[in-house]
């Protein structure tokens, strides 16, 4: 099977939507990352950071997901990464009311040694600096590397950022950070400002509204399924990572074409993520489900039309 070496939080979530409120609960980049990844036939493995106070059954259930966790650092006494927050009516928008980075703050991330020749590396939103001292660590290049970030690295660690952003193949970014990035109000134009910073891949995020890939002149478009209930965001971006990333480590195949369907995969699995809070729905999800899913999927996009 090809490695997939996942880069991203481990984490305690609390959130508060229109339609409730949970208590701390498990989430980070790296655990949506992971188990989206661990639909696809293929390794895994999370370099992250937790404190003392994480339990052993969040540990249990990502080794349940043959996710390797030898790159999961435990720090004796410490405090795992802490974030809260509530979104307002419409879901697409949300106010952070805790952010403690604890054990996060000194991490200094360590591959396994079995991974330093994964053929996909997946760059959760972590600092920079810590994705680029996961790229130093690696012993042979990947086939494809995929960067996720967001607006609070493009406010205080832009050069940092602009560095590591010429080392990677794909960025997955949303459509206000794009904007943010470029200076470009068009996505198109956007997308091409990007470009030239490094990724040959630009991935625009847009929520409730689908996703774009953009490839020099080449533009393909993914809706999001209509959903009866969208119960909780959080999570969603990195679902939606995860299933990219999962699909093409899977499929050996980094061509324009096969990242389209990576992107259909991706946005399949972030639409279960949207239905429960935190993990919850990934947590219980069934291959049969998401077969079921991606012949929507299928019947949503595909017309026949007659060109005169």
């Amino acid at each position: 099977m090809n490695k997939l070496l996942i880069v991203g939080t481990v984490a305690f979530d609390a959130i508060e939507t229109p339609f409730g409120k949970t208590d701390k609960i498990l989430g980070g980049a790296g655990t949506f990352i992971g188990l989206s990844a661990s639909h696809f036939n293929l390794q895994s493995a999370i370099v992250s950071v937790v404190g003392e106070d994480f339990p052993q059954e969040y540990i249990d259930l990502l080794k349940s997901r043959n996710i390797d966790v030898t790159g999961l650092e435990v720090v004796k006494g410490g405090k795992t990464f802490f974030w809260s927050g509530k979104y307002h009516n419409d879901l697409n928008s949300r106010d952070t009311l805790v952010t403690e980075l604890n054990v996060l703050a000194d991490f200094k991330p360590v591959v396994p040694e079995n991974f330093k020749n994964a053929d996909v590396v997946m760059l959760g939103n972590l600092h920079p600096l810590v994705q680029s001292n996961v790229l130093d660590q690696l012993t042979e290049k990947p086939k494809l590397v995929v960067l996720d970030t967001m607006n609070f690295w493009m406010d205080c660690a832009l050069p940092e950022l602009k560095e590591v952003m010429k080392r990677v193949d794909v960025i997955t970014i949303n459509d206000e950070e794009a904007r943010q990035l470029s200076g470009e109000y068009s996505l198109v134009k956007a997308a091409a400002e990007i470009h030239k910073m490094g990724p040959e891949y630009v991935v625009i995020k847009k929520g409730e509204h689908g996703a774009l890939l953009f490839h020099d002149n080449q533009v393909f478009f993914a809706p999001a399924l209509p959903l009866e209930e969208v119960f909780d965001p959080t999570g969603a971006g990195d679902t939606f990572a995860g299933g990219f990333s999962g699909f093409i480590t899977q499929s050996e195949n980094i061509s324009f074409e096969n990242m389209k369907a990576a992107i259909v995969h991706g946005s399949n699995l972030a639409s279960f993520c949207v239905e429960k809070f935190g993990t919850e729905r990934m947590v219980g999800l069934t291959k049969e489900e998401v077969q079921s899913r991606l012949k929507q999927f299928k019947a949503l996009t595909q017309f026949e039309i007659e060109l005169t």
